[in-house]
Order: C-alpha cells, then sequence, then structure tokens
C-alpha cells in the first residue's frame, strides 16, 4: 500500500533527519560543524517532502479528500480536525522554511533555518505517531 510506504520512508527520514541533528549540536563551534548543520538542512528538506505526501495520501485515504500542494495538504488536515491551530500554523512555517533551503549558501539563512529544527522536530514526531496509529495501531 502507497501510504504504508510513505510512512516507513517518513520515519527513516526522520531518524535520519533527528540524527543529523544531533551530530550538529555535538559538533557546534568546530570546524566540522557547518558540514554537520548543513546535512541536517538537507534532511530537513527531505523529510518535509515526505511528510507533506504522507498527509496527502492519509487524506486521501481516511479521509476521502484531495489537495495538491504541501500548505493545502496541512490546512485539509487542519480542517479536518488532526491539527490545532498553533500546529497548523508551525507546519506552515515549516513548509516555507524547506522552500528556503535552497539559499542555504547565505550563511544567515542556513543558521536560522537550523535553528528553526529543534522547535519542528517535536511537532513532527508527532504527526508520525498520530498517522502511524490510524494507519497500523502500533506506533
Amino acid at each position: 500500500m502507497a501510504l504504508e510506504k510513505t510512512l516507513r520512508d517518513y520515519e527513516k527520514a526522520l531518524n535520519r533527519l533527528k540524527e543529523a541533528y544531533k551530530k550538529a549540536l555535538t559538533y557546534r563551534g568546530t570546524e566540522e560543524y557547518e558540514f554537520f548543520r548543513d546535512s541536517a538542512i538537507q534532511r530537513f528538506e527531505f523529510s518535509v517532502e515526505l511528510m507533506w505526501k504522507l498527509i496527502k495520501r492519509f487524506l486521501e485515504t481516511y479521509e476521502g479528500l484531495t489537495c495538491r500542494s504541501p500548505k493545502s495538504c496541512i490546512r485539509e488536515f487542519f480542517s479536518a480536525g488532526y491539527l490545532s491551530e498553533e500546529e497548523t500554523l508551525k507546519l506552515l512555517q515549516m513548509v516555507d522554511d524547506r522552500n528556503r533551503t535552497s539559499h542555504t549558501y547565505h550563511e544567515e539563512v542556513a543558521q536560522e533555518l537550523f535553528q528553526n529544527l529543534g522547535g519542528y522536530l517535536p511537532l513532527m514526531e508527532r504527526l508520525l505517531l498520530l498517522i502511524g496509529n490510524r494507519i497500523t495501531g502500533s506506533y
């Protein structure tokens, strides 16, 4: 099933993002920091792509709703009662940050994106649990 595969792919991507984020924090203040920070940002980009596609497939399967873009899927997920307003706004900001990842050659943009990751990870984890529980009952 495409939905279950997307869930597994998202879980793997999220775990790799958390690893990269922790590694970057460990190397903060060293020569290697920028390398690990940029790696975490790249993992964030992959994870957000999979996250919105997971939401899209979930909404199609469980709610009969169709959405075509990351932001429209997040809004539909909110409208269906799965997110609070605060969570929705944070996810929309996450998509905006994902769109800015192409500008990480600007040091200040890269640093700002990395700083935001710590605030995004708990919500990304919550989405995994929420959708995973609904699909498999085992998350």
